[in-house]
C-alpha cells in the first residue's frame, strides 16, 4: 500500500460495522431485486420485485410500468435493511457460504410460502413454473450469501488485531 493511500486511509473516518451491514442490507436488496426484474423481463420468472410490493394490492395499470418496478426495488432495498440486521444480530461471526445461503433458503421460504397468501399476485408454490422455481431459489440464495459474506468479512475485518 502506497503512503498515499495510507494517508487517505487514516483521514477517512472508520464506519462501524453495523453501519456497513445496513449498507450492505440496502445494496444487495438493490442488486439482487434488479436482477428479479431483469429475470421476470425476460420471462425467466413470474414474479417481479412489483408482483410483491404493488401488483398483490393494487390491480392499476401503473403496477405494471417500469416506475412500479423501480419502486418496489427502492422498497426491496428498505427491507433488506432488516434482513441484514437480523443476520449481523445472528450470524456475523460465522465465516463461510453456508450461513448465508441458510438465509436466503430461509427468506426464500418465507416469501414463498409463509406470505404467499399475503401476495395475491404470486403463484402458489403448485402454479409456479420450473423456470420461476429456478430462478428464484438462485437469486435468493445470492442474495443471502452476498449478504452473509459481507457482514461477515466487514466483522471479522474490523476485529482484526493489528499486527
Amino acid at each position: 500500500m502506497s503512503d498515499e493511500a495510507k494517508e487517505q486511509r487514516k483521514k477517512e473516518p472508520p464506519q462501524s460495522v453495523l453501519a456497513k451491514s445496513l449498507t450492505i442490507g440496502f445494496v444487495s436488496g438493490v442488486l439482487w431485486s434488479t436482477l428479479g426484474a431483469i429475470s421476470y423481463y425476460f420471462h425467466f420468472s413470474e414474479v417481479s420485485p412489483a408482483s410483491f410490493i404493488f401488483r398483490s394490492f393494487w390491480q392499476t395499470n401503473w403496477t405494471s410500468s417500469f416506475l412500479a418496478e423501480v419502486l418496489a426495488v427502492i422498497i426491496v432495498g428498505l427491507l433488506s435493511i432488516l434482513v441484514s440486521l437480523i443476520y449481523y444480530l445472528i450470524l456475523k461471526r460465522k465465516n463461510g457460504m453456508w450461513p448465508g445461503l441458510l438465509l436466503g433458503v430461509v427468506v426464500f421460504a418465507a416469501v414463498f410460502f409463509a406470505l404467499n397468501p399475503i401476495f395475491s399476485a404470486v403463484p402458489t408454490w403448485s402454479e409456479i413454473t420450473s423456470d420461476t422455481y429456478v430462478t428464484s431459489v438462485c437469486l435468493f440464495i445470492l442474495y443471502g450469501v452476498f449478504i452473509g459474506y459481507s457482514i461477515s468479512y466487514e466483522f471479522h475485518e474490523y476485529n482484526q488485531q493489528p499486527k
